[in-house]
Parts: structure tokens; C-alpha cells; sequence
């Protein structure tokens, strides 16, 4: 994934009251840390944050921050906060990422080939329980998304964690289990039918005897 420069400066003053301060003056306070360096604390324009905090892709991109320390230096997002009603950008929390590191790093996943499916065709329904997947990898090849092909997936076929076929390099996140990712679901007009059809059987079973 391409990397993305973000200016930022150095906070002069901290507590709630300077937090407070900066984003008046359309800032959000952030934390940069990791990689065996003292922590340091910065603020970066809102409206600049704003084109990226909000995406699904957010804490895989990785960033660049100029106007402090060492020029090239490349950060991810570990976390953000947001106004509880509002949904305003309050806090970021960056992490530093050394040369020939492995981050953690959670990757939107993308559902491919739906007209490959016989489930799917004769009306099923792709349930999805979980739509990102955390696994390890080189900062520097984060994928955008990871695919899942669901050529050939009839009814009730499930997609586990251990099933997704990972690119080169890409392993999921240690101690991750198996968890259920999706299935696909026969129509709920279809599962009506086959319990009618039970039903009338059972009818027409006791109706003879």
C-alpha cells in the first residue's frame, strides 16, 4: 500500500487544557511512539486526518510525518478516539516502524467472484461475521484489502480464518483463532418450503396410518 505524508509539529504545551487548545485551532493531538524511542507528542491538522480516519484502510496505510525527527521515518495508527456523539477526531496514537520490523495490522477483506457461486446464484445470502482480518507483516507490503474467491461456494459453505489464502509474506496474527469469517445461507422462501414440504409429509404420514 502506498505510503501517505502527513505535517505535523510539536506540541509546545500538555494536559486536558492544551488538548483542548489545539483543537480549537483545528488540531488533533497524537502520540508517536515504539521502535526503542522516547515517545513524543505532536498535532496534525483535523481537516487533513479527516480524509483518512474514517477509512477502512485507515490502520494499514502507512504514514510518513514531516516537520518532526528524522525525514522518512515511517508510522501506523494504532488507535483513535472519537467524540461519543459527535464523532470528531480526538487522539491518535501512532507507532514508529523500523526498517525490517513486522507490525500487526488489521486488513479490510473483499468477497470476489459472487457469480461463481451455485449458493449464491439460486438466491443464497453471504452472511458476513467479520469484514477485517488482523494478521503480521512487513510495513512495507501491507495489502489493501485481502480477497476471498467464492467460486464454487454452495449453501452452508463457511469461510474460516484458516481458509483465506494470504499473499506472500502475510501470516495471520499469532495465537488468532479459527474463527468463522462467513457462510452462505439459503433463501429464507427456500428454508420455508423445506419445512412445509416436511410438514406435509408428516401430515400425509399420519393421515394414512
Amino acid at each position: 500500500m502506498a505510503g501517505v505524508v502527513l505535517e505535523a509539529k510539536n506540541r509546545g504545551k500538555f494536559g486536558t487544557g492544551a488538548a483542548r487548545s489545539d483543537r480549537r485551532a483545528g488540531f488533533v493531538p497524537c502520540i508517536i511512539y515504539g521502535d526503542t524511542k522516547d515517545p513524543e507528542s505532536v498535532c496534525i491538522s483535523e481537516s487533513l486526518l479527516n480524509r483518512y480516519a474514517h477509512r477502512s484502510t485507515f490502520f494499514s496505510t502507512v504514514f510518513e510525518l514531516e516537520g518532526i525527527g528524522k525525514k522518512g521515518q515511517k508510522f501506523i495508527a494504532k488507535d483513535v478516539q472519537f467524540h461519543p456523539v459527535t464523532d470528531r477526531l480526538l487522539h491518535i496514537d501512532f507507532l514508529r516502524v523500523g526498517k525490517g520490523s513486522r507490525v500487526s495490522v488489521r486488513i479490510p477483506l473483499a468477497f470476489i467472484n459472487e457469480l461463481a457461486s451455485p449458493g449464491l446464484k439460486q438466491g443464497g445470502v453471504l452472511n458476513v461475521l467479520v469484514h477485517e482480518i488482523d494478521v503480521v507483516c512487513d510495513p512495507e507490503n501491507i495489502p489493501e484489502k485481502i480477497e476471498i474467491d467464492l467460486t464454487g461456494f454452495e449453501f452452508h459453505r463457511t469461510v474460516h480464518a484458516n481458509d483465506v489464502k494470504l499473499p506472500e509474506g502475510i501470516n495471520l496474527q499469532l495465537g488468532c483463532k479459527n474463527f468463522t469469517i462467513a457462510t452462505v445461507v439459503a433463501p429464507t422462501i427456500m428454508k420455508k418450503d423445506a419445512a412445509d414440504e416436511t410438514s406435509d409429509s408428516t401430515t400425509t404420514s399420519a393421515s394414512a396410518t
